[in-house]
Order: C-alpha cells, then sequence, then structure tokens
C-alpha cells in the first residue's frame, strides 16, 4: 500500500535525526574515547560509567530529566528562553540533543575498543620519527582505529532510527516537526490502523537484520575471514 505524506515526512525526519546524531557523535566521540583510552586520571571511571548509563537506564527516565532540563524552569529551558531561542521540548533540535545523548555509548565504545587495541608501539615510533602527538593522532592512531569508528558509525545510526521512549518524551508526536518512524508506528496501533503499521514495521525489521548482517560481515573482512 503507498504511504501517506506524513509517513513520508516521518521517514525523511528519522534519516535527517540519525544521519545529524551520527555525523556529531562520530566528531564529539572520537577525542573522548581517545582520552578514555589513554588516561589514567582517577576521573576516567566516573566519566565512563557516566558515558555508559544510557546503556542501562530506561529511556523514558532519560527521556522524562531530558524533558525537565529543557522545561520552562529547568535549567535549558531558562537559557535557551533567556537567549531567545524558546524551548528545546518538542522540537527536532530538543530529539537531536535527546539522541546525542541516548547513542553516545553506542559511538564512544567502539571507538575507544580500537584506540585501546592499537597498543602503545605504533605511537611510539611515530615519537620516534618527531611526530607531535595530534600529528601521531591523526596519521597512526585514527586510521588503525578506522574499524572502530565505522562500526560506531553503523550502531549509532541504526540505534537512532530505532528510538522510541525518548524521542516520544521529549518531542512527542508531531506530524512534520517531531513525529519519526518509531512514534508513526506507535501512532498507528494507537488508532488500531494494524495495515500501516505492519508496513514500517517489517520496514524496519528488514532495517536492523540489513544493520546487522553489514556488521558481521564487515567484522568476519576485518579479521581475515573473507578475503
Amino acid at each position: 500500500m503507498p504511504l501517506d505524506p506524513q509517513t513520508w515526512s516521518a521517514v525523511y525526519l528519522t534519516l535527517k535525526l540519525a544521519g545529524l546524531t551520527t555525523v556529531l557523535l562520530l566528531i564529539l566521540s572520537t577525542p573522548l574515547a581517545w582520552w578514555l583510552s589513554q588516561t589514567q586520571s582517577r576521573w576516567r571511571a566516573p566519566i565512563s560509567a557516566l558515558v555508559t548509563l544510557p546503556l542501562v537506564l530506561p529511556p523514558t527516565v532519560l527521556g522524562f530529566y531530558l524533558l525537565v532540563v529543557m522545561g520552562p524552569a529547568g535549567p535549558l529551558g531558562q537559557l535557551t528562553q533567556y537567549l531567545g531561542w524558546g524551548l528545546l521540548s518538542f522540537t527536532f533540535t530538543g530529539l537531536l540533543i535527546g539522541s546525542l545523548i541516548f547513542s553516545l555509548p553506542f559511538a564512544v565504545q567502539p571507538i575507544q575498543h580500537a584506540f585501546e587495541s592499537i597498543g602503545p608501539r605504533p605511537l611510539e615510533a611515530a615519537a620516534t620519527l618527531r611526530a607531535s602527538p595530534v600529528n601521531a593522532f591523526l596519521t597512526v592512531a585514527l586510521p588503525l582505529a578506522r574499524p572502530g569508528l565505522i562500526t560506531a558509525a553503523i550502531l549509532t545510526f541504526a540505534h537512532t532510527v530505532g528510538e522510541f521512549g525518548v524521542v516520544l518524551m521529549i518531542g512527542g508526536n508531531i506530524p512534520g516537526q517531531t513525529s519519526v518512524v518509531s512514534t508513526r508506528i506507535y501512532s498507528h496501533v494507537e488508532a488500531m490502523e494494524y495495515s500501516q503499521a505492519h508496513w514500517l514495521a517489517a520496514g524496519m525489521v528488514i532495517f536492523s537484520f540489513a544493520v546487522l548482517m553489514c556488521l558481521s560481515l564487515f567484522k568476519r573482512k576485518g579479521s581475515g575471514v573473507i578475503r
């Protein structure tokens, strides 16, 4: 059956949200993952736990507190109102902020593990060639961590596409503004429009299966099983 304009809008918003979240998290998570993989600071454990927290928190709990922070009485809400930006809750920008926080561990952990697997020798060799720490990071660490970066990008994009609890709490389900595929399915089920829900849900199943297949093939290729 053909998809209605609201559903196409939800698909577009979902892809836009996932794409922006992935790009921004790769930029933000790479230096954080590098620091976590290299530091001996006493702050490493609490910061690592904070980064991982979205994995164990119910999405509704995280969404609730983000909604409070962005609300008119919250610190971020008061700041955005003072700056004349209005409230971020129930806006696409609010969804993006929530997605960045909720998907953070899916970006940081694969990159961190990739950096940790490099070991000290390549960087020591770069230092003997008089490479600065920044040059060693850009020319040695990043290229060697490429599999982790790709895995992080795939997982972040897929996880953002499948978000429900956080986006529903922060953005509601406003057509054309904050309605994404997952909340659109919820709307169809709530209205007992099971045929429309089946189409979107089946698409999500196929997408998720394709992502897992890609990850599996990528890991096998990276380990040298596929040549």
